[in-house]
């Protein structure tokens, strides 16, 4: 039996698409191991987003080839988004690993991979714009996407699904309480500084028959919330007659054990009335935004190709805390894109303060190859890029801490995640996992993980929470 090792980096996308994979070695064979140094195989699942991810995947792959001189590895493979943006390019640049597998690898990637360790070869794929495999009309596209892969999307064939149950294409890789749901894949935006279109392809959403069967898969898995992901979940269901966000979030409700449903990557230019009141009124449906701002200054969205300006981003998070003042709210800016003036940053540091954003991460604009932004003019240089994210992360930093303070005195429900003879910690409806902090619960409460327990914030360590059961 071949052991195989996934290791997954990136977003909740690919630790969706990192189960998947998992779900087909296993039925193909492969044992999954949580330990690289005791795999014959290890497949390292790339983000291609942006020049840090990359880097931090290449430095990845070269770890993982190391163990061929170490331990038991024999193999090392790359997948994901960076080994599909780059494909062959890739393999050429980094012969220390065995084989790049594109996304229309996934299929077959148990056969695939025994042939690799059999000392067989693959030829990596010349990468293509993946939003030209589907119908330039988003209703055309579901009746085309059985002809291609689609991370996310595609069951298991009636030969390795199980006897009875959803053919659900995947298998766990942790055990945690939380868990990401895909409901759909690719983007039809044209952001200028965004190449995942390209790469990841045109929008397609999931049947909702699909997500509410894996929903109830992941519930019997023992996960009590889902997250929600797609590269733009409010466009959800604009290829399927009937179907929007608004009319699925109602039907994963009625899940039998699915405590809290949270929604990520929303587009503030596609938030309907209707959309906000049924996210802030349906059962189980946490009070949480992902608001993909990324800057606040018009010109500057103009160019990016995005739309808004101050007024309508503090208006729309106004009717958010309106409704539900304790609703969390975060987002991301981009600083240093071509064009941005003085004044650009000052009115995008004046929103960041005035929008008292819950979390906030900001990043440092970087050409990407093969966008729109690459080939604009008044790029400014690699310091000035760096000096202007680091002043308004250093703001950002101070306004999500303090309201983080604001939030003492608040009751709350918290998810248990992690139990130790110190103490426990989980998350509150505010806080989405990995990137929104934690509550943190003192020693001696009889709590376990998977466990919602009322609690009272006390105090707050940056955007951290102390909680008091």
């Amino acid at each position: 039996m071949n052991k195989v090792h996934i290791q997954t980096l990136g977003c909740a996308r690919n630790d969706v698409d990192s189960e998947e994979l998992a779900g087909r070695l296993a039925a193909g064979g492969f044992v999954l191991v949580d330990d690289p140094a005791e795999a014959e195989t290890v497949v390292v699942n790339t983000c291609g987003f942006i020049e840090q991810a990359k880097k931090d995947s290449v430095d990845t792959l070269l770890a993982a080839a190391d163990l061929k001189e170490t331990g038991t590895t024999k193999v090392v493979v790359a997948v994901g988004c960076m080994a599909e943006r780059y494909g062959v390019q890739l393999a050429g640049a980094l012969p220390e690993t065995d084989a790049v597998f594109g996304f229309d690898d996934y299929a077959d990637i148990a056969d695939r991979l025994r042939v690799i360790l059999a000392g067989g070869s693959h030829e990596a794929h010349i990468p293509r714009d993946r939003r030209e495999l589907l119908p330039l009309t988003p209703v055309d596209r579901p009746q085309a996407a059985g002809r291609i892969v689609t991370p996310g999307h595609t069951p298991l064939p009636e030969g390795l699904a199980p006897a009875t149950g959803p053919r659900v294409t995947r298998r766990r890789l942790g055990s945690g309480p939380t868990a990401p749901l895909k409901i759909a894949s690719g983007c039809d935006r044209r952001c200028a500084f965004c190449a995942i279109p390209a790469f990841r392809g045109a929008y397609l959403s999931r049947p909702v028959s699909d997500i509410i069967a894996e929903a109830r898969w992941l519930v019997e898995q023992g996960v009590k919330e889902v997250l929600l992901v797609s590269e733009n979940t409010s466009s959800y269901g604009k290829d399927l007659p009937g179907a929007s966000l608004e009319t699925l979030l109602p039907q994963l409700s009625r899940v039998d054990g699915l405590e809290w449903i949270r929604v990520s990557y929303l587009q503030p230019a596609e938030i309907r009335p209707g959309m906000l009141e049924v996210m802030l009124d349906t059962d189980k449906i946490v009070p949480y935004f992902d608001l993909s701002f990324q800057h606040a200054a018009p010109g500057v969205l103009r160019r990016m190709r995005r739309f808004g300006d101050p007024d309508t981003f503090l208006g729309l998070i106004e009717r958010i805390r309106e409704a539900e003042p304790a609703a969390g709210i975060r987002s991301n800016v981009i600083a240093g894109f071509p064009g941005e003036t003085e004044s650009d940053v000052e009115t995008l540091r004046e929103f960041i303060i005035e929008a008292n954003l819950d979390v906030l991460g900001v990043f440092g604009y970087s050409d990407e190859d093969g966008t729109e932004a690459e080939g604009l003019d008044s790029h400014l240089g690699q310091a000035e890029v760096e000096a202007r994210r680091e002043m308004l992360a250093d703001v950002a930093n101070m306004v999500c801490e303090s309201r983080a303070a604001e939030r003492v005195g608040e009751r709350s429900v918290v998810l248990v995640e992690e139990t130790d003879a110190d103490g426990a910690s989980g998350r509150a409806p505010h806080q989405g996992p990995d990137t929104d902090g934690v509550v943190e619960l003192p020693p001696g409460a009889d709590l376990r993980i998977g466990q919602f327990i009322e609690v009272e914030f006390i105090d707050a360590t940056g955007i951290d929470m102390v909680g008091e059961p």
